[in-house]
């Protein structure tokens, strides 16, 4: 039976569970607080990777690439290519809000407003970057600051030349085993996917689909254009790679990231279909997918733009092209701002919202109106954010000479 059951491709196993889950918490949602554990346990051994993993495999990129000039045209190339995805993102949200109009005669006086704590101004963003302690960088999960760090020590150990060759040694040892760990922590997604989608269901109804309609209409509008059309122009014109096959390879990725609402939940399983799916090189996917789990977010840029004009649309706001611009400007920066868990670019809202005149008093209402109704969408939007990160790494991959296109290839045909 072990047997049987490892020969089905993860994949399929996963889209078996996403389905079971959502089967068993209409016919028995009574029960699912018996299987919530599975669901935690998943999440919590995802997220126990994700800080060891961005710190390590950056250095460990960043050594194996072990010329500084190609390391700044692959991180400059990278970083383009993200704030490309990230612009246009936004603009598919304002487009699709503006085409469906879903904050028209949204009854957010009824709302309970909705705590927005203090804002993170821009100065404290910048120099929360450096960490002061290292560790508590590592034990808090905070992504940028480990991004800093990692590549700190891949750089210094880089230009420390023949003494840092053992030290490199040791990153790229400590890098093979952490995704050796992936790959065993992944053999129980379809548990946790099971668990995690059957919660979600039993909690809301079969309405957790459709609550909220026509702004829940708008997110996965919005969420499939940017990856089927976006996505796919950048994999086919920029990379100039067959689409098909990416797609093919990613679906792993794309079913966790539904599941968990985490770009930075979902890293360590991107990281693995990046490597065995797709054909891209350890020294490019190690580096490109950590920094693209902080600021990779497509789904999230697609969102702010969209509910920044939701609650314009609600509070009867005119849409002037200045407000068009300010919205596309700082929901682009809030976006790549934004925490990589659940529910984090509501409160990126503020930023957008109070740039064009709406006082904070407003914006607690529209996210005490979203929020009871944020899982499901949140959910939906890490999949375009996902998705944008390994479109990245695999064209980075493309132009750098570090994508195995036989790896790549082999998916061409639907195996």
């Amino acid at each position: 039976m072990l047997a049987a059951w490892f020969a089905i491709p993860l994949w399929k196993r996963v889209l078996g569970a996403l389905a079971l889950g959502l089967v068993f918490a209409l016919v028995w949602p009574s029960a699912t607080p018996y299987v919530a554990f599975m669901g935690d346990l998943f999440v919590r051994a995802i997220r126990m990777l994700v800080a060891p993993i961005v710190l390590v495999t950056i250095a460990a990129g960043i050594t194996s690439l072990a010329d500084p000039k190609r390391l700044g045209g692959l991180g400059g190339r990278t970083i383009g290519l993200f704030a490309l995805t990230t612009a246009i993102a936004v603009s598919i949200g304002m487009l699709v809000a503006t085409l469906i109009q879903p904050g028209v005669g949204a009854p957010l006086g009824t709302a309970t407003a909705h705590a927005l704590g203090e804002p993170v101004t821009p100065y404290q963003q910048l120099i929360g970057i450096i960490p002061i302690n290292i560790f508590d960088a590592l034990a808090k999960g905070d992504m940028l600051a480990l991004i800093f760090v990692a590549i700190l020590v891949g750089v210094g150990t880089v230009i420390a030349g023949e003494p840092g060759k053992p030290f490199a040694a040791l990153l790229q040892s400590t890098s093979s085993v952490l995704l050796k760990v992936v790959g065993i922590v992944m053999e129980a997604t379809p548990f946790g996917v099971f668990a995690l989608i059957a919660n979600a269901v039993a909690a809301n109804g079969a309405a957790v689909f459709v609550n909220v309609g026509w702004l829940a209409l708008a997110v996965v509008l919005g969420s499939a254009i940017q990856i089927v059309l976006v996505h796919s122009l950048i994999l086919r014109f920029l990379a100039k790679l067959p689409v098909l096959p990416f797609f093919r390879g990613i679906v792993d990725a794309l079913v966790v990231a539904f599941s968990t609402a985490s770009s930075s939940a979902t890293l360590p399983v991107a990281m693995r279909v990046a490597e065995k799916n797709l054909g891209v090189g350890r020294s490019v996917f190690s580096t490109v997918l950590p920094l693209g789990a902080s600021i990779g977010k497509d789904g999230t840029a697609m969102y702010v733009g969209l509910l920044s004009m939701f609650a314009l649309q609600a509070f009867g706001v005119p849409l002037t092209p200045q407000v068009y611009g300010m919205v596309l400007l700082t929901g682009a920066l809030a976006a790549f701002g934004t925490a990589p868990v659940p529910s984090a670019s509501l409160f990126m809202l503020a930023a957008v919202l109070s740039a064009v005149g709406v006082a904070p008093e407003q914006t607690a209402l529209v996210v005490g109106f979203v929020l009871p109704f944020d899982r499901l969408l949140d959910m939906t939007r890490t999949v375009p954010s996902a998705s944008a990160n390994l479109t990245v790494a695999t064209t980075v991959a493309q132009w750098e000479g570090e994508l195995d296109e036989a790896v790549y290839r082999a998916k061409e045909d639907g195996a």
